[in-house]
């Protein structure tokens, strides 16, 4: 018999994860809800205006949930390696398995599947957070990872970024992570302000503000980019290792950064060149204009001609009954 049954200890089974992020499902679900109540009020809009109203709603709401979902996912920097590597500390076993590396903008998510995924009698899946943003605790994080036991990919490929590492990567990711997230959310700030002008149809304005946000977004990429400037040390599983690109939150952030670029320039250009036309697509053209302004001038026009029968010279309305002396 050997100590503990020939079992190691500290490796409790894996734990079940969420099958997703839940700030990411509430985000999703009130820009839904949002899209869905205009949907259901879009046959009470004109006919003429409908289609040009339903794409600014559609562009609008966009724009704004991806600014605010990007905050809060993990996936701004990705790679995965497959690889046979050992499982747990102390011991020669080793394992077929996938591993990842997702990096965001408040820590970093490590994975490990089993390929298969029954191996060694257990499930081998994995998916573990570290937080670095401010106000959270990396290498007490880690340290926990220790205590519990945590498979050896995991803890090896955190251990890189920690801040004892002689990889010298945890200040980098931490500093341009929380830079990058104060960034956009002055642009989902931006994006509220231009909001509320085009519904004021202060359009130069809303043009300019569209064009803030979309710096400021591309200055939040520009931040994070910084962090693959330094230099890294190699995540080497045997002769392979794990290399990192960005990952579809990084590209996302970009194109959506383009869009409002293109379409705050588009205003700005069609506001100095063809205003008319800009007015029509806001539904601001000069019909419109022409109702609204009768309508206003309904009760002004009642009050001349009231005026108009009140100043009538005295002598036509007494004639003849004056008598000379």
């Amino acid at each position: 018999m050997t100590l503990w049954n020939g079992s190691y200890p500290f490796y409790p089974g894996a734990n079940a994860c969420f099958p997703f992020d839940t700030t990411r499902a509430v985000i999703v679900t009130v820009f839904l809800s949002m899209l869905a109540t205009s949907i259901i009020i879009l046959p009470g809009i004109p006919a003429r205006r409908r289609l040009f109203w339903f794409l600014r709603l559609l562009l609008g709401l966009f724009l704004g949930a991806v600014i605010l979902n990007v905050q809060f996912t993990g996936d701004w920097e990705t790679g995965w390696v497959q690889a046979n590597t050992s499982y747990k500390s102390f011991s020669p076993v080793q394992v077929s398995a996938d591993i990842g590396l997702h990096i965001g903008l408040a820590g970093l998510n490590v994975t490990l599947r089993g390929n298969p995924v029954k191996q060694l009698n257990e499930t081998i899946n994995y998916n573990e957070h570290f937080p670095w943003s401010f106000g959270q605790d990396y290498d007490l994080s880690y340290s926990q990872g220790l205590h519990k036991g945590l498979p050896s990919p995991i803890l090896y490929v955190a251990e890189k970024f920690s801040s004892q590492s002689p990889c010298a990567v945890h200040r980098q990711y931490r500093v341009a992570g929380h830079y990058a997230s104060a960034t956009l959310w002055l642009a989902f700030c931006t994006w509220l302000v231009s909001i509320l002008l085009f519904s004021m149809s202060i359009l130069l304005y809303g043009g300019q503000m569209l064009l803030l946000t979309a710096t400021l977004i591309l200055s939040s990429l520009l931040l994070f980019s910084t962090t693959r400037n330094t230099l890294r040390c190699p995540i080497q599983f045997g002769p392979v290792s794990l290399r990192t690109g960005y990952g579809e939150s990084f590209w996302l952030a970009l194109a959506t950064g383009l869009l409002c670029l293109l379409l705050g320039l588009g205003i700005l250009i069609l506001n100095s060149l063809q205003p008319e036309r800009l007015k029509l697509i806001f539904s601001l053209d000069k019909s419109s204009e022409e109702e609204l302004w009768d309508k206003s001038c309904l009760p002004a026009q009642a009050s001349c001609s009231a005026q108009d029968g009140h100043m009538v010279p005295l002598g036509e309305l007494c004639p003849g009954t004056a008598t000379q002396l």
